[in-house]
């Protein structure tokens, strides 16, 4: 098995920020699609008790821009911003555990398109979503940037 195939994925309670307080797990990256996952808490509900519309849409932005950023170098990671974002909301749920999958639809050099969808656990269809999204400078090529020099850049001074 090579190093790339080895990789451990950064689930977000190894990330800074927003990433750490949604607490979801990276299921699944490779080219072109990644699947994160989200056991349901409290602070993902809203005032009536299901499943914040920010969360999910937040939850889709990641996956979406995931798809166009894999990084097969460990402890390497690609960066992308979002320039939109649209997401449908088609269900709710309030617990359990929830599925995110992104799909790298087309894209040029520094631009591309993904589309996925949030999954509850019987598999009844939350959320779908599409977005445009921009490589950002340094994550252009597949080698990306050190995790630790992304974290070390968003940490506060």
């Amino acid at each position: 098995m090579s190093e790339v195939e080895n990789q451990e994925y950064p689930d977000s309670k190894n990330l800074p920020g927003f990433h750490n307080v949604l607490g979801y797990r990276q299921v699944s990256w490779e080219e072109d699609k990644a699947v994160i996952a989200v056991e349901l808490q409290s602070h993902h509900l809203n005032l009536a008790g299901v499943i914040h519309g920010g969360v999910l849409t937040s939850l889709l932005d990641i996956a979406l821009a995931q798809a166009g950023t894999y990084c097969p170098y460990p402890g390497r990671i690609r960066k992308a911003i979002t320039l939109s974002l649209t997401t449908t909301f088609t269900g709710q749920c309030s617990g359990g555990v929830i599925t995110v999958t992104g799909h790298k639809r087309a894209g040029g050099t520094r631009i591309f398109n993904s589309s996925g969808e949030i999954r509850d656990e019987k598999g009844q269809v939350l959320a779908i979503g599409e977005g445009t999204f921009r490589i950002r400078s340094g994550s252009e090529s597949p080698e990306g940037v050190p995790l630790e020099t992304f974290r070390s850049s968003i940490q506060k001074p």
